[in-house]
């Protein structure tokens, strides 16, 4: 009978010893930190509310120090991990946990309204909680955010000027378009930070662990979702210049869209002269409204 390392995969002897037994060349272009401190992952776990009557999505276990701690404190944990060597050290790491499955796939290419109903035995809550490589961040949230799962809340750990772009309010240097598009579909809240000595190896950036809980309906009323983020995109497009220049920048200098701009800015009362970081969503979803309508 093979007897069970008893220590968690996430304290700092069982980390090195995993590295050095499986001589493991960590990738910096996968974003290969593994964390070390077991008390942020249950942290991490007390902000997603997990129960044993959610199911968890992770991306990049890893060698499964967060994914042991899901599969302790939920139902079902569907992992996803891009390394193909982490699949045998993963299958030995948690060889004691039955309510795991492990996907060797790029979430970003995956199928996930099929590969969920196929892995999950019971439609349960869903939640995404997972360490995020941060080289690929924004697209895997954006990819989240917009597939048809029934996600209620995405806690990750990300880098830390990500996190604060993400939960940014307006008038603040975070503040941008990345705020916004997020903040349209989740509530955000930047729970706490993670210092770079709690991983091997250290990353050059601080992180910080990020909770976003779908909203039932957007946070603003827009009459065209792509007329709206198109103008969100072009309001920050040059973040020193005005809304005018940048808008004038994005759809025209001629005299006809000068005078279309002013009297549709004027329609949502809007000062031309101020920078789009002090527009609220709210602003913006009339500004936008407002364009569709004229």
């Amino acid at each position: 009978m093979i007897e069970r390392d008893l220590r968690d995969i996430a304290s700092l002897s069982r980390t090195r010893e995993i590295i050095k037994k499986h001589n493991l060349q960590l990738k910096k272009s996968l974003g290969q930190n593994f964390l070390t401190d077991a008390n942020i992952l249950q942290k991490i776990v007390e902000v997603a509310k997990l129960d044993q009557a959610t199911n968890v999505l992770e991306i990049g276990s890893g060698i499964g120090a967060l994914t042991e701690y899901l599969a302790r404190n939920s139902c079902q944990v569907l992992a996803f991990e891009i390394d193909q060597r982490m699949l045998a050290i993963l299958a030995e790491n948690l060889t004691s946990y039955s309510n795991v499955a492990v996907i060797n796939q790029d979430i970003l290419k995956a199928d996930l309204t099929k590969i969920v109903s196929e892995v999950f035995s019971e439609r349960l809550p869903l939640k995404v909680v997972a360490n995020l490589p941060y080289y690929i961040t924004t697209p895997i949230l954006m990819h989240l955010i917009e597939s048809r799962l029934e996600i209620e809340q995405i806690v990750v750990m990300i880098q830390k000027e990500v996190a604060e772009r993400i939960s940014a309010k307006p008038g603040s240097k975070a503040y941008g378009s990345l705020s916004i598009v997020i903040q349209y579909f989740m509530e955000a809240e930047l729970v706490f930070i993670v210092p770079k000595t709690v991983f091997i190896p250290q990353p050059n950036v601080a992180s910080a662990v990020l909770s976003l809980i779908r909203r039932k309906t957007p946070l603003v009323s827009v009459i065209n979702e792509e007329a709206f983020f198109r103008l969100i995109k072009a309001a920050f497009a040059l973040r020193r210049k005005t809304l005018w220049n940048n808008l004038l920048h994005a759809y025209g200098k001629d005299q006809a869209v000068k005078d279309k701009l002013l009297k549709i800015l004027t329609s949502a009362a809007i000062d031309p002269k101020r920078r789009a970081e002090t527009l609220t969503i709210q602003e913006f979803a009339a500004l936008s409204n407002a364009m569709v309508a004229d």
